[in-house]
Order: structure tokens, then C-alpha cells, then sequence
């Protein structure tokens, strides 16, 4: 695995994706800036059933320290409460609305 990574991070194009056995992870290869190398960083973005992503751009996590941060914020438990009045608020989406409509969908 390391040597895969390893290769992607010499030869890969910028900016470029390889999936994970993980749905919704992927390593993305981050361009040198300034006076940082270039280097590897896991991107999380939610896939359809080809396990393509859904997003133009997902989250990109840098490393370890970075993760957690991500993961102590997403799972405050205050998170939910958010996002549950952010959809009372907001118009409804058109993924939302779609889902209940047609012929081939049963609401039970």
C-alpha cells in the first residue's frame, strides 16, 4: 500500500484521485505551494451506487491532527440540533423533493 502511495505521490498528476476501499474516501495528490512539497491528503465525499463522487469537491484532511479536529466537531452531538433546524428553515432540495416523487417509490 505504502509503495501505491508512494508512486501516486511521484507520478500522479496534481490534483489527481485515487479511490480507497473505503466508499466516499479518497487520496488526493495536493500540488507544492510556496515552499511546500508536494503531498498526499484524503479527501471524504459522499458517492453514488457507481461509487463516483456526488460532489465537485469533497473535505480534504491533511493529516492525523487534522482528522480529529473534523471528528471531535462532526461528533458534538449539538451537530444533529443544527442541521435539523437548518432544515426547517431552508427550502427543500431538490435531491429531497425528488426522493418522494414517482411512480416506483412507496412511502411506508
Amino acid at each position: 500500500m505504502s509503495e501505491k502511495l508512494s508512486e501516486f505521490l511521484k507520478t500522479g498528476a496534481d490534483w489527481g484521485k485515487m479511490k480507497t476501499s473505503i466508499p466516499g474516501v479518497f487520496v488526493q495528490k495536493l500540488p507544492a505551494y510556496r515552499n511546500q512539497p508536494a503531498r498526499l491528503a484524503v479527501e471524504i465525499n459522499p458517492v453514488d451506487a457507481a461509487g463516483s463522487p456526488t460532489k465537485r469537491k469533497g473535505l480534504t484532511v491533511r493529516d492525523v491532527s487534522e482528522y480529529e479536529d473534523f471528528k471531535e466537531i462532526l461528533n458534538n452531538d449539538k451537530m444533529e440540533s443544527l442541521f435539523e433546524m437548518l432544515d426547517v428553515v431552508n427550502p427543500p432540495s431538490a435531491k429531497k423533493a425528488g426522493k418522494n416523487s414517482g411512480d416506483d417509490f412507496i412511502d411506508i
